[in-house]
C-alpha cells in the first residue's frame, strides 16, 4: 500500500486476538490516508499465527501473514492494546514476536495498552510511557522500571512512542506522518479524515470540567462546581475556603484527600481547558485568553501550557487552526 517516490517506508502492525478495533484500524487509515498525499509508507498488517484475528468488538480482521514475512529492517512497529493486558502479556508468542520486531525497527510505537506489550519485551525499561489513563496505575505497579505517565495523549522517548487510550492512536499517527514528510502532509490527512491536526502530545487525556475527580464532601463538589462554571474569575484560596464555608487550611486538607489533587492543581487545570476553548474557537489575543480564562497574564497562561503540555499557547492555537481554517468540516 505505498504512493509517492523515495524509499516506502515500512510499517509493520502488529494484530492480535483480543486487539481493540480502532487500536489497529486508525493508525492504518492515517498512514494509508497519507499515501494519497504524497507519503511514501508500506503498510504491513500481520498476526503471530499468520492468521485473521478477531477483536475485541467481534470484528475480524484479515491480516497479510505471520511476522516472518516483514521485511528485514522496519521503519516503525506499531503495537494495538487489548483491554485485558493480562492476557497479551500471557501470550509468550507475542511477546517474543513484538521483542524480535522491536529490534528490527528503527521507530517503535504502542496505542492504548499495547505500552504493556513493550513494557513486558524490556523495551519501555528507563523511559517515559503512557497508556490509557484507567490502566496507568496498573502499568506503574506491574513495571516499575517505566516511568508512567497518566495524563499526555502521547509522550516521546528515543525511539519509543507510546500513545494513550483508543482514538489517541491517531494523534500519534499524525505527528509521525508530520515527521515523516512534513505538516503539509499531515494537514491534508486530518482534514480528510476529519480530525485536529493534531492534539499536541502533552494534551490531558480527560476533561478536568466533565470527568472530575470523585468528591464525597459537599464543600469540595461545591468549589469544582463553582470553578467548573466560571474559571475565568481570579479566586484566592480564602475566597474559595469562603465560599465553602471552611477554612482554608481545612479546604486544602479535604480537597487533596477528596481528589488526590491540591485546589490550585485542579484550578488550574480548569482554567488551561477554558483556554484551549477559547484559542481554538476564535482569534482573541492571547492576552484576552489569559484574562477570560482567569489566569489574569498571558505569562502565567504560557508557563502552564509549558508545562502541563509542552506547548505554547500560540502553538497551541496554530496547530488547531490549520484544519479549522482550511475548510468548514465539523472536526471530532
Amino acid at each position: 500500500m505505498t504512493s509517492g517516490t523515495g524509499p516506502a517506508h515500512v510499517v509493520a502492525v502488529v494484530a492480535f486476538d483480543g486487539a481493540q478495533l480502532l487500536d489497529v484500524t486508525g493508525p492504518v487509515e492515517v498512514f494509508t490516508t497519507a499515501n494519497s498525499h504524497g507519503a511514501r509508507y508500506d503498510v504491513h498488517l500481520v498476526s503471530p499465527t499468520g492468521e485473521d484475528i478477531r477483536t475485541s468488538s467481534g470484528v475480524r480482521l484479515g491480516v497479510e501473514g505471520g511476522w516472518q514475512e516483514l521485511p528485514p529492517r522496519l521503519g516503525t512497529l506499531l503495537v494495538p492494546g487489548r483491554k485485558d493486558w493480562r492476557r497479551a502479556v500471557g501470550d509468550r508468542g507475542l511477546v517474543a514476536e513484538v521483542a524480535e520486531l522491536a529490534q528490527r525497527s528503527k521507530r517503535i510505537a504502542s496505542v492504548c495498552a499495547g505500552a504493556f506489550l513493550l513494557a513486558e519485551t524490556g523495551v519501555l525499561n528507563g523511559r517515559r510511557a503512557v497508556t490509557h489513563w484507567q490502566l496507568a496505575r496498573d502499568m506503574a505497579t506491574a513495571y516499575p522500571q517505566v516511568t508512567v505517565e497518566a495524563d499526555p495523549i502521547f509522550v516521546r522517548d528515543g525511539k519509543v512512542i507510546s500513545s494513550a487510550g483508543v482514538t489517541a492512536g491517531i494523534d500519534l499517527s499524525l505527528a509521525l506522518v508530520e515527521e515523516d514528510y512534513g505538516a503539509d502532509i499531515a494537514r491534508g490527512v486530518a482534514r480528510e479524515l476529519v480530525v485536529f491536526m493534531a492534539r499536541p502530545g502533552g494534551q490531558s487525556q480527560f476533561s478536568a470540567r466533565l470527568s472530575p475527580p470523585e468528591a464525597a464532601h459537599p464543600a469540595v463538589r461545591h468549589i469544582m462546581d463553582a470553578v467548573g462554571a466560571d474559571p475565568g474569575t481570579l479566586q484566592s484560596l480564602e475566597n474559595l475556603a469562603h465560599e465553602a464555608g471552611v477554612s482554608a487550611r481545612h479546604l486544602t486538607r479535604l480537597f487533596r484527600t477528596e481528589t488526590g489533587m491540591t485546589v490550585w492543581q485542579y484550578l488550574e487545570s480548569v482554567r488551561l481547558e477554558a483556554a484551549q476553548a477559547l484559542l481554538e474557537a476564535g482569534s482573541e489575543a492571547v492576552d484576552t485568553v489569559a484574562e477570560k480564562s482567569g489566569f489574569g497574564s498571558a505569562e502565567s497562561m504560557r508557563r502552564a501550557f509549558q508545562h502541563r503540555m509542552g506547548i505554547s499557547p500560540t502553538a497551541y492555537r496554530a496547530r488547531f487552526r490549520t484544519t479549522a481554517s482550511a475548510s468548514a468540516l465539523v472536526h471530532i
